[in-house]
């Protein structure tokens, strides 16, 4: 018994460090961008977003921000199944849910490609879980048909396309490799047309209330002081903030997790500045 109990305490003093490490990691290094004061705002950047992964527990929160959002006409959920937000939305009138099947192949919603804006792109799956030619099918080769499609749908005019990546893209790993590839190849198709694509390099995504344990908010607690956590609604956010902003961040940018959260805080002020 004593034996375990010296385990225990061994393996939450190591979690300590760890976390320790990664704070002290992100507070000294993350956050390269700031957002400019009394940007130029587009109103219709993001009259018309496409969200995926609603379903999961980063893209609902990314749901549930564009829902909220003032400037948002109307949502598009292009999902395999539903979901309590995704039909409390459709209730309400603001989101459309186009179920899909194969994220290789978009031609059933070319009748509303060439009016979307902005897309959330939060459908992805851990390397895991997954083979890594499934994982690469995934991470990569479903938004890049996407973005071919769009493309094709939409020839000008607002588009910004906002992917999660996460912390480690850097790395030597297969998922690290694949999704550095997606968000160079991402940016490439973009090149030399009105879209704008950004690739979030998060850390911790804690999901939103509804959805969140008590284990997520002590991970979001620790992780705090290194800027390595932020909520999925706050991650829609910042990406809503960064597709109005026009022209301030150039086509392929990185955003770490304390950039995302520096665009999250400008979109609460700018709407606390609106309610005043």
């Amino acid at each position: 018994m004593k034996t375990i109990r010296r385990l225990l305490l061994l393996v939450s003093v190591g979690f300590l460090v760890l976390v320790a490490v990664l704070d002290a990691w992100g507070y000294f290094t993350l956050g390269t961008l700031e957002p400019v004061a009394n940007a130029v705002r587009r109103a219709d950047a993001n009259r018309v977003v496409m969200v995926f992964g609603a379903t999961g527990s980063v893209g609902d929160g990314l749901l549930k921000a564009a829902i909220e959002d003032p400037d948002v006409r109307t949502v598009y959920v292009v999902t395999r199944r539903s979901s309590s937000r995704i039909d409390d939305g459709v209730a309400s009138g603001k989101v459309e849910m186009r179920l899909h099947e194969d994220f290789t192949d978009y031609r059933d919603l070319a009748d509303v490609l060439g009016e979307v804006s902005t897309v959330l792109w939060g459908l992805g799956v851990s390397s895991l879980q997954v083979d890594d030619a499934t994982y690469t099918r995934i991470q990569v080769d479903f938004p890049m048909a996407f973005v071919n499609a769009w493309l094709s749908a939409r020839k000008s005019g607002a588009m910004s396309f906002h992917y999660v990546t996460g912390i480690g893209t850097d790395g030597n790993a297969h998922w690290a490799r694949q999704k550095k590839r997606a968000e160079r190849e991402l940016a490439a198709l973009a090149q030399n047309s009105d879209l704008r694509t950004y690739s979030y390099r998060a850390g911790f995504i804690r999901p939103t209330t509804e959805r969140a344990s008590t284990v997520d908010y002590v991970l979001a607690a620790l992780l705090r002081p290194g800027s390595l956590v932020i909520t999925s609604t706050d991650l829609g956010h910042a990406m809503l903030e960064i597709s109005a902003r026009t022209g301030e961040l150039p086509n392929g940018t990185l955003i770490d997790a304390a950039d995302s959260i520096a665009y999250a805080k400008a979109y609460r002020d700018h709407a606390k500045r609106l309610a005043n």
